[in-house]
Parts: structure tokens; sequence; C-alpha cells
């Protein structure tokens, strides 16, 4: 599939900002089941000082300085993208989920390594004995990882009801089980916390879920969001995404853009500011599907 994708964040201030910085992690990564085919990120005011770089997780990441006084910021990302995800492996060709984490230090590879710094605690994933229990309701002995994954991210599903206004971005995982409720990025952390407590790594990824409107009804424009799922290592299989929102094995229709232990390390927009004061954020999310044309793609300003 292949999408035309724009996420335009605006920020109204109070009183004005002198001078901002921002990290931004707004374009869609390279990674085996999706190719960028082009980006670009404008911003009003625009930037006077700004450089990209990858961070430490490999996820594009773009450094911008304003030094303009603004009562108004937008920044817009534009990109082109091709999602094309594989068959998910049968299931019985995953090994045992108690055997990953030994799998992964007897390799001693950098590959390994990698992966097994998402089998352990971060800021908004902690451990804990309740979670491994409920956990262990679907990693029974012996029992395949992807088979053990996609139970756990049934029961979630069907555990906790979506609500927008029960939570915010600092809410921990413990307050969500106390809940029995939240979104996209609390199912994610709650999921991750559930592996971690088994010793299974897991990775955040944040990206955007296509979205279709009702029959007979046209889509409208911003009606797409920001989305969060988890990957989980699977062994030979690699990773595999699974979306506990929507109780599903991640398909063509999500986009990636970002990935680390939690939202902390993939957070869209990161900053400081100078005045500003209080501050209203209006976020609007596009996902098209575009006819598939020859070539790369020149992405307008």
């Amino acid at each position: 599939m292949h999408y035309s994708v724009r996420h335009r964040t605006t920020y109204r201030y109070e009183q004005p900002v002198s001078i901002s910085h921002h990290v931004l992690r707004l374009m869609p990564r390279q990674c085996p089941q999706q190719r960028l085919r082009g980006s670009e990120l404008v911003l009003h005011p625009a930037a006077a000082v700004g450089s990209q770089g990858v961070d430490y997780f490999g996820n594009p990441v773009t450094y911008a300085t304003i030094q303009q006084q603004h009562l108004e910021l937008v920044i817009e990302a534009l990109s082109s993208v091709e999602v094309n995800v594989p068959p998910v492996p049968p299931a019985q060709h995953t090994p045992p989920w108690e055997a990953v984490f030994g799998q992964l230090e007897r390799a001693g590879t950098r590959e390994a390594l990698d992966t097994l710094q998402y089998a352990f605690d971060s800021p908004y994933t902690l451990a804990s004995a309740d979670l491994a229990g409920y956990a262990g309701r679907s990693f029974t002995p012996g029992r395949n990882v992807l088979e053990a994954a996609q139970e756990l991210t049934r029961r979630i599903h069907q555990d906790f009801r979506y609500d927008s206004s029960a939570t915010t971005v600092s809410t921990p995982v413990d307050e969500v089980v106390r809940l029995g409720r939240g979104v996209c990025q609390d199912f994610a952390h709650l999921e991750l916390a559930c592996l971690r407590s088994l010793g299974v790594p897991g990775r955040y990824v944040s990206g955007y879920l296509l979205t279709r409107p009702p029959p007979g009804q046209q889509k409208l424009v911003g009606a797409d969001a920001s989305h969060a799922w988890i990957s989980v290592w699977c062994g030979e299989a690699g990773w595999v995404d699974f979306d506990p929102t929507n109780d599903t094995i991640v398909g063509d229709e999500h986009v990636t853009l970002a990935w680390g232990r939690d939202y902390g390390d993939v957070s869209p927009i990161n900053g400081v500011i100078f005045g500003g004061g209080a501050h209203r954020i209006e976020v609007n999310v596009d996902v098209t599907p575009v006819p598939d044309t020859a070539g790369e793609e020149h992405i307008p300003g």
C-alpha cells in the first residue's frame, strides 16, 4: 500500500515565545516492511537553525531552533510512504516464550544485544508480579511466543475499554490497570510491561493507522490520528507487530513512524520554549491511500 501522510500540529500561546528548541520525530522510518518515498518538514515561523540525524534507536530526528518571536507555531510533516508487511509466520515455527531470552543471550551478536534491551523495564513500563500473573494466563509453560502474544493482545482488548478522557501521557501502567481503560498508548505500555515482567522483548511503536469512514460517508480531513502498538521478538521469525487497541496483528494499514522502549523514546515533538505562558495544541492527521506510481515522489510544500 502507498500512502500520503500529513501530520499538522499547531501551538497557540497566550504570551509571545521569544525562542524555542525542538526535537522532532515526524518522518516515517525506513524498515524492512516500509519504504519512504519522500518527505518534507515545514515550520512556521521557519527555523533559524536546523539539522537532521538519527537517534539511538535508529529513528530519523530533526532538530530545529526558532529565534523569531511568535504567538503561534505550526509544524507540518508531509510524507509519501510504501508499506508492505510480509505474511505472519506460522505460530508453531516460533520458539517457546521461555526460550527467547536465553537464545538471545547465547547468540551474543549485536542484533541479539540490541533486542535484549527491550526485555527490561523502562520509565513507562515497570514490571511487577501482578503483571507477570496477568500475562502468565496467556504465556503458559512451553507455549510458542507468537501464539501467547496474540492471546495477550486479545485479552487486553477485551479487558480494557478505550476512553480518551481517562488518562494522560504520564499515566502509569498500574493506574491504567486500576481504571480498566485508556488509549492506544496505555494499552501498548500495558502489554509491554506484561511482556517485560516475563523477560520477553517488546518494542513500543508509534505511527499512524488508516481509518475508514462509515459506508456511504466521506472521510473527514484530519480524522486520522497518531497511533501506538507493539512489536514482539519471535525468534528466527523476527519482530511481529501487535495492535492491542484493535486486537489485530499489524498489517499494511499501519504506517510506522518510530520505535523505542516506550513513548518517552519516540515522542513526536519535544522541546523547550522561552515564554509562551498557557498554550493550546491542535493536531490533525491525514493518511490517504494513493495510486501507485513508478519512481520516487516529490512532496510539495
